[in-house]
């Protein structure tokens, strides 16, 4: 029995049009975008932007390694990590009371059908202090609070705390708001407090995600620790920022070198972190 031939295939895509229709659409919408920014990458391989790169490069090697300086970035690299974890617990003791006020679920009132207004007020001004802590960056805060206690490393834990208070708050009430409310809500219908149905009734099933996304965060606040340092909040930015204005390439190499194994390091022990807690 002979068998029908296969259709040849297509010359073209048959897809092909809304694909270049779509990318035009994006490059006209960014493009505004691009002007507004002045992004001119093609000024970095320009003769003027090369010279100065180069000779700064130069100054690179051979990066510093008495055991003086060594000795110092150890010291500033487990200062930028205890910052990190402090201004992270921090962020914790600010973003899980917060949350647990914002997530209807655990809402006593919502049983009956619609939230009361008293809870409902409340649950709106708690978003709305999420809110404002997360929309300013902790880079911000940091100048804030250099100016009110000095300089050091309590500016940097107190922006890193305030700033990823807000993040934590508002994604772990978003986790806990997407899990089933079956468990929680039967708890709080048969007088569990709101703290028994969270732990019994919410936790449980939301726990990965919510350990998964701590541990990045914490990972993030490593990176922004050393960040801060260059507004004086300590760690190995600070060193950073006093290398580069003394134009001391050689500590500059050394420093970075040291920051890409933290980060490295980082990332293999929160990889660790969420298969062992996950």
């Amino acid at each position: 029995m002979a068998t029908a031939p296969l259709p040849a295939p297509a010359a073209r895509d048959p897809a092909w049009s809304g694909r270049v229709g779509w990318t035009l659409a994006a490059l006209l919408l960014l493009w505004p975008l691009l002007v507004v920014a002045e992004f001119r990458p093609w000024q970095l391989f320009s003769v003027e932007g090369l010279r100065p790169a180069a000779h700064f490069l130069a100054d690179f090697v051979p990066p510093r390694a008495d055991a003086q300086f060594l000795a110092l970035v150890a010291r500033e690299t487990w200062r930028t990590v205890a910052i990190a974890t402090c201004g992270m617990v921090l962020g914790l003791a600010i973003g899980v009371p917060l949350a647990l006020l914002s997530v209807r679920t655990l809402s006593i009132s919502a049983l009956a059908g619609r939230m009361g207004v008293a809870p409902a007020a409340l649950r709106w001004f708690v978003r709305a202090v999420l809110v404002v802590l997360r929309s300013v960056p902790e880079l911000i805060w940091a100048l804030v609070f250099v100016r009110v206690v000095g300089l050091g490393p309590t500016a940097g834990v107190l922006a890193i705390g305030l700033t990823y208070g807000g993040m934590l708050g508002k994604v772990y009430g978003e986790i806990l708001e997407s899990g089933d409310p079956q468990a929680a809500s039967a708890l709080l219908r048969n007088g569990s407090g709101r703290l028994q149905a969270f732990f019994y009734g919410l936790l449980p099933q939301n726990a990965s995600e919510l350990t998964s996304y701590t541990v990045y965060r914490w990972e993030c606040a490593i990176r922004s620790s050393a960040v801060l340092g260059f507004v004086g909040a300590g760690g190995l930015g600070q060193q950073m920022d006093n290398a580069m204005k003394m134009f001391n390439g050689a500590e500059v190499c050394t420093l970075l070198v040291v920051f890409v194994l933290l980060v490295a390091l980082t990332d293999r022990l929160s990889g660790w972190l969420r298969r062992l807690l996950g």
